[in-house]
């Protein structure tokens, strides 16, 4: 596991391995925006809230889409992926056609005026965050596995089965991981 924490960088996908019993991250799937000598920065892709972005973030009154629990850091900021980094400033690439960040005003704006689609925008509360060395541990103890991201991934809706499939999708062995049941002694 090691080895692959070294190929660890923007754009990839960390996912809960099933010894990853911690509530804030079990069976979820993260993706990882921020990753140099000073830590990691993701959000987690697969935890829609109750509420609606609409109903949570002024200035988005259109966008009836989830908020989502991006993390237990800093659960009082907002953070927001797109894939319109040609008109938002400030806009990081994440992945090919996928950005972090930018102008939210701006945003706001695009939004509002049919620029941008709701659905090209996914907003987070909070973040998932480690220090230099913590997730490298993480790593050693079989805390994660790790995919390539994909901009579709973080689009679709489909919450319910996006750690099977992200594991599944990893081929070999973790097809039967992925069908391993939450709580096995309930098997």
């Amino acid at each position: 596991m090691v080895n692959e924490f070294e190929n660890l960088k923007a754009g990839k996908l960390l996912i809960a391995s099933t010894n990853l019993l911690e509530s804030n991250f079990k069976r979820t799937v993260l993706l990882i925006c921020e990753h140099n000598d000073e830590g990691s920065l993701g959000f987690i892709l697969n935890r829609p809230m109750e509420f609606k972005v609409c109903e949570a973030i002024t200035g988005f009154d259109e966008i009836e889409d989830p908020l989502h629990m991006g993390g237990p850091v800093q659960v009082d900021t907002v953070h927001f992926l797109h894939s319109r980094g040609d008109v938002v400033d400030g806009s990081q690439e994440v992945l090919p056609g996928l950005f972090w960040g930018g102008d939210k005003d701006q945003l706001s704006y695009l939004i509002n005026t049919g620029v941008i689609r709701p659905s090209e925008v996914r907003f987070f509360l909070g973040y998932a965050g480690w220090s230099a060395g913590q997730l490298e541990e993480e790593f050693e103890e079989g805390s994660w596995y790790m995919a390539e991201g994909s901009s579709d991934l973080i689009f679709t809706e489909e919450y319910e089965r996006m750690w099977s499939r992200t594991v599944r999708s990893k081929g070999g062995e973790y097809r039967y991981i992925a069908n391993s049941p939450e709580m096995p002694g309930m098997n």
